[in-house]
């Protein structure tokens, strides 16, 4: 598949197939490149191979032939958004990836070692024996002209310099949290404030984990009225497609105006 730039009219830009997106390892597929500004998105943070809408597809009405052929067109080069999955050690983003996506997903881990041990706070996931140490990468598609490639981060400290280049040309991110442990989500916040990179939070529920109402969770990471919180099951396909669309129609609402519901 080859990328263009997304452009909001119904015009797709120049194709980019060279894969260059510094996300590492990823096999089968080149991932979108972006080098028009800084952490590769210039406003739009959007690819696509073609995009368009209804309304363009000329005045003869949706039944047209006209019409017919601009579906055709949109399902054979179909937008593709890159979003994140961003949040702490052990908090479930290797399992969101792995529980929505329609291919099989790239997954890069390692077990936990000895040698670090003194550095991976396993408090509260006792049981976690694997950790990912590059990225996890999987696909999904919302509709005939909508697919979402899923970059999942690295939770721990030592691996974070790996962030910036997964955040090349991301339209959005999922920043993952639990309960339990409430903090280790402050600095993928933080992260994303800081770059201006449109955020949902998705409040995985573990089980055994107390719950807690939205608006207390939200208080507690001290998030802006505007960022989205959710509660998931990372290991639920439909709920996960929940916090997706919730992350697509969030980021483009602030990107290029309001989004049409985005059916899932």
């Amino acid at each position: 598949m080859a990328f263009g730039r997304f452009n909001p009219s119904g015009a797709s830009g120049p194709a980019d197939a060279s894969g260059n997106s510094g996300t590492p390892g990823e096999p089968g597929a080149a991932a979108p490149s972006d080098a028009d500004g800084p952490g590769g998105r210039d406003g739009s943070g959007v690819f696509a191979g073609s995009a368009g809408s209804d309304a363009s597809e000329g005045s003869s009405g949706p039944g047209s032939v006209e019409a017919h052929a601009g579906r055709e067109a949109r399902r054979a080069h179909p937008v593709t958004l890159k979003i994140l999955v961003a949040g702490g050690f052990g908090v479930g983003k290797t399992t969101l990836v792995s529980a929505v996506s329609e291919i099989r997903p790239l997954r890069t881990e390692e077990m936990l070692s000895e040698a670090g041990r003194p550095v991976d706070n396993v408090q509260g996931v006792e049981r976690k024996t694997t950790t990912t140490v590059a990225m996890d990468f999987g696909r999904i598609t919302l509709r005939d002209d909508l697919m979402l490639y899923l970059f999942g981060t690295p939770g721990q400290d030592r691996f974070w310099f790996l962030w910036d280049e997964l955040a090349q040309g991301a339209l959005g991110a999922v920043v993952l949290a639990d309960t339990r442990r409430l903090a280790d989500s402050f600095a993928a916040v933080d992260y994303f404030e800081r770059r201006g990179i449109p955020f949902t939070v998705a409040v995985n529920h573990f089980d055994g984990a107390d719950r807690y109402p939205a608006e207390a969770v939200r208080d507690a990471l001290d998030l802006d009225g505007g960022v989205p919180l959710v509660m998931c099951d990372a290991r639920d396909r439909e709920s996960v497609k929940e916090v997706l669309v919730k992350v697509v129609e969030h980021a483009m609402a602030l990107e290029a105006g309001p989004l049409d519901h985005v059916p899932i």
